[in-house]
């Protein structure tokens, strides 16, 4: 296994579990206790964990770019439970876009017994399900593709974006922060997402609480220039107290 896979699954395990032990890694990758720390070492020189007696644990307002497929399964209730809260405000017919990411992507499938919407979305799974759906115009941007993240960027996404105007703009965020604003790993989804504000009537970003409380790298906009935050119910209240009315917090979905 590469050092880079090898760094990635421990970043993986992190975020689900918050700490983990050197020893029980080695074994899991199978390789030597002594390669782990040579990985954690470097990992903590780069700033994305801290180092303990026999392991790591993860450090508070740091986040990685997680593979898709990790960042679908964390806190799938949450997101849920953020997606119909946010989705039920859109209305058949309207014209939304949705933004690459794990939430928004629950986001599409709560709009899907909504009639005559228009979906733009810079999100090839998000395409790839609308396209599936009946009763939809589904238009899909231009630009590079971020593999690991299945995501369009560049400037041919924000010139298509341009082209169009929106009622309803989804956003995803890496961190939420009461100074910092709204703050995303890759830089290069920053213009696209900028974009995206740009061109709708209305902005929400739909973000869980574990995101709160979190810079990330990139800035993509301050709270002023969105115009709610859909979180879940269990955000404390002293954390969502900065964000004023601008916060909506939804409720867990109740099989």
């Amino acid at each position: 296994m590469l050092a880079s896979t090898r760094r990635r699954e421990i970043l993986s395990r992190l975020v689900t579990g918050g700490y983990i032990e050197a020893k029980a890694l080695a074994d899991d990758l199978g390789v030597d206790a002594s390669t782990i720390r040579r990985d954690l070492d470097a990992l903590e020189r780069e700033g994305q964990v801290q180092r303990t007696h026999g392991g790591a644990r993860s450090i508070p307002g740091v986040t990685a770019d997680l593979p898709y497929a990790l960042k679908q399964t964390a806190h799938l209730d949450e997101k849920t439970a953020i997606a119909n809260t946010a989705a039920s405000r859109v209305r058949d017919g309207d014209t939304i876009v949705l933004d690459s990411g794990s939430t928004t992507y629950e986001v599409a499938v709560a709009l899907q017994n909504r009639r005559e919407l228009t979906v733009i979305t810079n999100d090839l799974r998000i395409g790839r399900y609308v396209a599936d759906l009946r009763g939809f115009r589904l238009l899909v941007t231009g630009g590079e593709l971020l593999g690991s993240v299945y995501t369009l960027t560049g400037d041919r996404a924000v010139d298509f974006l341009h082209d169009y105007t929106a009622d309803w703009a989804f956003l995803g965020a890496d961190g939420v922060d009461s100074r910092a604003g709204i703050t995303n790993t890759n830089t290069l989804e920053i213009p696209v997402k900028r974009a995206m504000i740009a061109v709708a009537r209305t902005s929400i970003v739909v973000a869980d609480s574990s995101k709160f409380g979190r810079r990330a790298l990139a800035r993509v906009a301050g709270l002023d220039e969105v115009d709610s935050i859909v979180t879940d119910a269990a955000l404390a209240e002293q954390t969502g107290k900065p964000f004023g009315e601008k916060l909506i917090r939804a409720r867990r979905s109740i099989d």
